[in-house]
């Protein structure tokens, strides 16, 4: 059954697409849950794990009361009047449509990102399985492709890369790189270690001389995970990008939102679509880049 049905999406490269867009449709909407609710169980573990080793600092202080709280439970409910949200709710985009963008009990407005999330990850999706095909590489981009829409949104909401989604990816990128996926073992496992080093070594460097952190920790391991798919060739390419649009980006807050040069801007986002870009297109992007230097 299984192979007749790769024999048949190998077919019809139509009917592949549209598998693609349907399912990853459906995942985008649960990275909209995981988007939402991993900073609030981190933060759940934290304060826990505070209060455990500060126990006999709290134990007179009254402690707030801490929801149990995962990716299944409870419910995706209304945050403004609890409605529970049925299973024809939360279909994704046609819903949301069909909503209008609103609770269908207290007519509460849906944020018009959750259809946005999904939709972008239909799209990417589709990318990527029009440029592999029916291919080994385009489940295992897919998967890297779903995890950094959900890190590129948690970081610019709180600031954080979670090692619950970093540190697996990472461990994939060198796995598959063993028989040569994309890149030589030796090329994966250098990429990783100079990707963490090159921004742990600009970290202390400024932090030296200025005082001040300049990124966060979760910056170092999301290039190592970059280093691990793609080899340390492309790393440049990759840095080069990620901080042009990072630096545009912090001159347009500047300019336009009254940030000042002292407000933190998160750099994971950048460093995860510069990413994306250079494990499709890096190859050509780096000869454009020499050719034009040259």
């Amino acid at each position: 059954m299984f192979e007749q049905t790769l024999m048949f999406f190998q077919q019809s490269p139509t009917a592949f697409h549209l598998f693609v867009v349907i399912f990853s449709l459906i995942i985008g909407s649960f990275l909209n849950v995981v988007i939402y609710r991993l900073p609030k169980i981190m933060h759940n573990n934290w304060t826990l794990e505070c209060r455990e080793f500060l126990a006999d600092d709290v134990n007179n202080t009254p402690a707030k009361k801490i929801t149990a709280l995962s990716l299944s439970k409870p419910d995706s409910t209304c945050p403004k009047c609890q409605h529970k949200i049925r299973f024809y709710e939360n279909i994704p985009i046609i819903s949301w449509l069909f909503l209008q963008g609103k609770c269908s009990q207290c007519k509460n407005n849906i944020s018009i990102r959750y259809p946005l999330v999904e939709a972008t990850t239909g799209l990417l999706s589709l990318v990527i399985a029009n440029q592999y095909g029916v291919s080994v590489e385009t489940l295992l981009l897919l998967i890297l492709t779903w995890g950094l829409i959900c890190l590129t949104l948690i970081d610019f909401d709180h600031m954080l890369l979670p090692d619950q989604i970093v540190m697996p990816l990472l461990w994939l990128g060198l796995l598959v790189n063993i028989t040569g996926t994309f890149v030589s073992i030796n090329d994966a496992v250098i990429g990783a270690a100079v990707g963490y080093m090159s921004l742990f070594s600009v970290f202390w460097l400024f932090k030296l001389f200025t005082g001040k952190e300049g990124m966060g920790h979760g910056d170092f391991k999301l290039f190592a995970l970059f280093g691990a798919w793609l080899g340390w060739q492309l790393l440049p390419i990759l840095i080069l990008m990620a901080s042009v649009v990072g630096a545009l980006m912090g001159i347009s807050l500047m300019l336009f939102k009254n940030h000042t040069r002292e407000q933190a801007i998160p750099f994971g986002p950048y460093l995860a679509i510069a990413g994306w870009i250079t494990l499709l297109w890096g190859d050509g992007i780096w000869s454009w880049y020499l050719i034009q230097i040259s």
